[in-house]
């Protein structure tokens, strides 16, 4: 795919999540690989509401970039994933999405597997989602505990922040990381309630017919 079309996609996904509410003002970074060397991110700052596909910055594998506006600081977020996944990522979103925002907040949550086992579609498209701790926004450390997961896996949950998802293209990871916003907010939902989740043989079938990491 072209980089000018890379780029009107880019924006075509970010204004579909920022019309439906899953992202809100100025919240919210998409990169999408461009080839082996350089990736194209969302601006510093920018709204998924008013994207331009001429301020998408393109990344360097040096870290350089070229574009009028500086790239989200989220950036090393972005990075580490290309890294430690390699040809398995090839587009990164990370959100503030409301409800995948108040599941990392609740203390009882399984860090190791913060989303429960309520549809085989979570546990299709996202594996197991690991918690992350607190980072203050920017922090290249973020990058660093990405990396710690050695690229095992594709979606995490940054507590008090949101989710950030990698897929092989751009639409595989906006439909994964909306898949993780609707199953963060039926755990909400059904909170307290007598829930019938997938057992271990259910879970265990979907792993298999569909090839999902599950480590």
């Amino acid at each position: 795919m072209s980089e000018n079309k890379l780029r009107e996609n880019i924006c075509q996904f970010a204004t579909s999540l920022f019309d439906r509410g899953i992202t809100h003002g100025s919240t919210g970074n998409i990169s999408v690989r461009l080839n082996d060397y350089e990736i194209l991110v969302t601006p510093s700052g920018s709204s998924f509401g008013r994207l331009d596909p001429n301020d998408i910055v393109k990344i360097s594998k040096s870290g350089e970039f070229s574009g009028a506006l500086p790239p989200t600081k989220e950036l090393p977020l972005h990075q580490a994933f290309y890294e430690t996944r390699g040809l398995k990522s090839g587009a990164v979103v990370h959100l503030h999405s409301t409800h995948s925002v108040a599941l990392s907040m609740l203390p009882e949550i399984d860090e190791d597997n913060v989303l429960p086992s309520y549809t085989p579609y979570s546990i299709m498209l996202l594996g197991k989602v690991k918690l992350l701790p607190f980072f203050v926004p920017g922090d290249p450390a973020m990058g660093d505990a990405i990396r710690g997961l050695a690229g095992k896996r594709s979606a995490v949950l940054l507590a008090n922040h949101g989710p950030v998802v990698s897929g092989k293209d751009l639409e595989a990871s906006v439909n994964a990381i909306e898949e993780l916003e609707a199953t963060a907010k039926l755990s909400l939902i059904l909170k307290g309630m007598n829930v019938r989740s997938l057992n271990d043989n259910e879970i265990s079938s979907v792993i298999n017919k569909f090839n999902v990491d599950w480590e």
